[in-house]
């Protein structure tokens, strides 16, 4: 019998991965290894529906495909190291497992900040375990909340903690504006306006030093000095990848997994990245590397980097094109939404109003080179519907890299 893929990671890639290999011909065993206990589930309400106490862990579990009802689960159990060259994993109960093919998914953890100070009352949100264990926290009556990061996670929390009841919530962040690093300032701008018009207060262009308190946090230290007071503190300064167990085996693991244009790991073709662990060039836009932690790319990368290993296990035909997909978000925060399609991020230097006013509903067109590169949406469902209207636009574009 042949050896099995192994999917190292249990999360949205894992699983949409272990489905692509099922549907691109691969006949064999797939092992799926995942440290969580939990089936795959889906991330992105924990910050708003499931913080809110909207949403049942039942309601966020992904619904496996009936193809992979064979696969080998080992939940509750981390993939500690890897030898490339002798095709093994090993795991943290000791099993060694060899492979034929590797899928990295292990995705991404949250940093935490490295200052003095009480543990106890300090939150991130990945897993549906952070999630639980902070609404019970943010439920409490009175509670003062201090968000440090103003980015996707940051600004969705500060918006579910005022929705729930919390007397102060304050976001602080380095740079000026609230996700200026994905928006540019147009949106940025008119986002941080909207969140203010709504109760969350800022202190931005300042970082954290330390914490106040002994067992449990009262209060954040800013780097001028000023004690902000919380009771409760939500961490969301980045993420950092999951590679530390492929160390050794010659991979770019600088900023996740390095792959070439087919998601194929170190140029090994047994070995392949999906989800935002890879850092990958989209040939639609330019032949940079780069990861992209959005909704769409575990289940884009999947696809295609199944086709890739499949081919090579079976030695079918390869796909010839190389990976270019589109990426596509969003992000519900109170009462209006953030809706992008394309990539944005590379058109910060030129951004065009193409629908609405940035006071109200607005839609921004991001360009490089006076080339529509990515749309994003801010405001009501209208606002959203433009938008989306831009994808089949931006689909139709010819990939710039052959």
């Amino acid at each position: 019998m042949n050896a099995p893929v192994v999917v190292a990671g249990a999360s949205m890639a894992g699983l949409r991965a272990a489905e692509q290999l099922r549907a691109a011909g691969w006949q064999g065993p797939v092992t799926l290894v995942g440290d969580e206990p939990h089936m795959p589930y889906n991330r992105p309400p924990l910050s708003k529906e499931v913080l809110a106490g909207k949403a049942p862990f039942e309601s966020l579990a992904f619904r496996p495909r009936a193809a992979v009802a064979d696969v080998d689960w080992r939940l509750g159990t981390k993939v500690v190291r890897a030898d490339l060259g002798r095709r093994t994993v090993a795991l943290d109960d000791g099993t060694a497992l060899t492979y034929s093919g590797l899928v990295v998914a292990t995705g991404m953890r949250p940093r935490r900040l490295r200052c003095p100070g009480p543990q106890a009352g300090r939150h991130t949100v990945r897993t549906l375990d952070d999630a639980q264990a902070l609404r019970s926290d943010l439920t409490r009556p009175g509670v003062r909340v201090v968000v440090v990061g103003a980015g996707f996670i940051g600004c969705e929390v500060a918006a579910t903690a005022l929705q729930l009841g919390a007397a102060e919530v304050t976001v602080v962040d380095p740079l000026s504006l609230p996700m200026v690093g994905p928006l540019g300032e147009l949106l940025a701008r008119a986002l941080l306006k909207r969140h203010e018009e709504r109760g969350v207060r800022f202190a931005l262009g300042t970082g954290v030093t330390g914490f106040a308190g002994e067992d449990r946090v009262s209060g954040v230290v800013l780097g001028d000095g000023t004690v902000l007071p919380a009771d409760v503190v939500v961490e969301s300064v980045g993420s950092a990848a999951n590679t530390e167990w492929l160390e050794g085996n010659g991979l770019d693991l600088t900023d996740g997994v390095l792959t070439d244009e087919h998601l194929r790991a170190g140029g090994r073709p047994d070995v392949i990245a999906v989800g935002d662990v890879a850092r990958f060039p989209n040939a639609r836009y330019d032949a940079v590397p780069r990861r992209v932690e959005h909704w769409s790319i575990p289940t884009d990368t999947a696809k295609h980097a199944a086709k890739v290993l499949t081919a090579h296990l079976t030695g079918a035909d390869a796909p010839a094109d190389p990976f270019a997909p589109l990426p596509t978000f969003w992000s519900d925060q109170h009462d209006f939404r953030l809706q992008s399609f394309g990539a944005p991020v590379l058109g910060k230097d030129d951004v065009r109003v193409l629908d609405g006013d940035p006071d109200g509903d607005v839609l921004a067109g991001y360009h490089q080179g006076g080339r529509l590169v990515g749309v994003v949406a801010l405001g009501g469902k209208a606002a959203a519907a433009a938008a989306a209207r831009y994808r089949a636009e931006l689909l139709k574009q010819p990939a710039l890299i052959a």
